[in-house]
């Protein structure tokens, strides 16, 4: 049935999932607009930092399973995972998949089958699937043809954690929202070539609020930790601690607060919801908030330490201290900057007047919003060894082997318990 798969957008999802379909021995092809992306590809390497993933699309292009380019070709089922952002307002951003949708549909036949994987508000299928009718109406759709239809369309929702995605993308289920019954069947048959998981099927409605229930789920609870170490904090309490002790409840489990919250993903997709229904998100809402104010709260002290230094220091001015910011990413030990709360911490920290030593293993060199002229990356040891206060903002396992040596820092701010527990 599925002889040649095209996969649009190459990132984060898109790569691995294409992968996985080319070690299984199925002809891809995978489309991104970004040429260096492309090129890379298919000379075997790969653009992003994912344990496995180098050795598997290495084989994949080498034995000619795997090829990418930046325009799509005929194929016999076509997955889109481009990215999902929101724009002023908090407003869902479908662009990218409106312009995914006219790219392919030229190359549309009767009998594919087109899976949205793209994190999306409640409908965007239904809507890829109007663009797409729009740009062919010799060809029919779900919405005008149902099982019938010469296009099946379902919704897919990505449900993996970077860092493990290879893993998790064969051994977690997925959930199948077709528009039809036979677009549910077809996208099962196709994920079922590498998911070992099981394939749940329902409609493309519910598969997309399943993964913004997912995301909006987890926001929640991240807020929860990252309110209590504000509370903490003006308790003279050690929040980490007390989340240890409070965890052996048997029936609590308090997560780790961090800086704030950043991801392609938790960080943006509850705000659907709260677009959708914004009488009724009142909890999402909420947590969205605390979790974005926490990247304030984390700047407000920061602030505080550096007028402390100042004093210490009779004649010093701003331009006179060193903020080390350990970590970009925005979780341990990845190089994804999207949506980071360190990336803005350390943005705005620069904005001070101060001189900031960014540290982050995992990335060449910082991304264009981080081009400010008080700001440098620099290796963790020089930045230990120049700053007046150290801002610990990612947990990587590199920062937790260098505990010793940044234990003796002078005035450090740890926004994720490196040192505090």
């Amino acid at each position: 049935m599925f002889s040649t798969i095209s996969m649009i957008g190459l990132g984060y999802i898109g790569l691995p999932t294409a992968t996985l379909f080319a070690s299984h021995k199925k002809k891809v092809i995978g489309v991104d607009i970004n040429q260096q992306t492309v090129d890379t590809i298919n000379q075997g390497k790969i653009h992003i930092i994912e344990p496995g993933l180098d050795m598997l699309v290495h084989a994949a292009v080498t034995d000619r399973w795997l090829r990418a380019t930046t325009q799509p070709e005929p194929a016999d089922a076509f997955l889109i995972a481009v990215p999902t952002p929101f724009k002023d307002g908090h407003q869902p951003d479908l662009s990218y998949i409106k312009f995914a949708a006219n790219a392919i549909a030229p190359v549309l036949a009767k009998g594919n089958l087109v899976v949205l994987e793209s994190t999306s508000p409640v409908g965007a299928t239904e809507q890829m699937a109007a663009w797409l009718a729009e740009a062919r109406p010799d060809l029919s759709f779900p919405q005008q043809a149902g099982e019938e239809a010469d296009i099946q369309v379902a919704h897919c929702p990505e449900r993996v954690l970077p860092g493990q995605v290879v893993r998790e993308l064969v051994a977690n289920d997925r959930i199948i929202g077709g528009m039809t019954h036979k677009a549910s069947q077809m996208a099962a048959a196709l994920y079922k070539i590498f998911v070992e998981g099981d394939c749940i099927i329902t409609n493309a409605r519910t598969a997309e609020m399943c993964k913004l229930t997912e995301n909006s789920f987890r926001d929640v609870n991240i807020a929860f930790a990252n309110e209590l170490s504000t509370i903490c904090e003006t308790q003279g309490i050690n929040v980490w601690e007390l989340i240890a002790l409070a965890n052996r409840h048997p029936r609590v489990k308090i997560l780790q607060p961090g800086c704030g919250v950043g991801g392609h993903c938790i960080a943006v997709d509850p705000w659907f919801l709260v677009a959708s229904n914004p009488e009724q998100a009142k909890i999402i809402r909420t947590a969205r908030e605390v979790n974005d104010h926490k990247s304030e709260w984390v700047l407000e002290k920061v602030k505080a330490t550096i007028v402390d230094v100042m004093a210490q220091r009779p004649g010093s001015t701003m331009a006179d201290i060193k903020v080390a910011c350990l970590g970009l990413s925005f979780k341990p030990d990845i190089d994804d900057l999207r949506e980071s709360p360190a990336v803005a911490i350390t943005r705005n920290i620069a904005k001070l007047g101060c001189q900031v030593l960014a540290v982050e293993p995992n990335i060449n060199s910082l991304p264009p919003k981080l081009n400010h002229p008080n700001l440098k990356r620099v290796e963790l040891d020089s930045a230990l060894q120049q700053s007046d206060v150290v801002c610990i903002l990612v947990k990587h396992r590199v920062f937790v082997e260098a505990e010793t040596q940044i234990i003796h820092s002078k005035h450090i701010i740890d926004t994720v318990g490196l040192i505090s527990q």
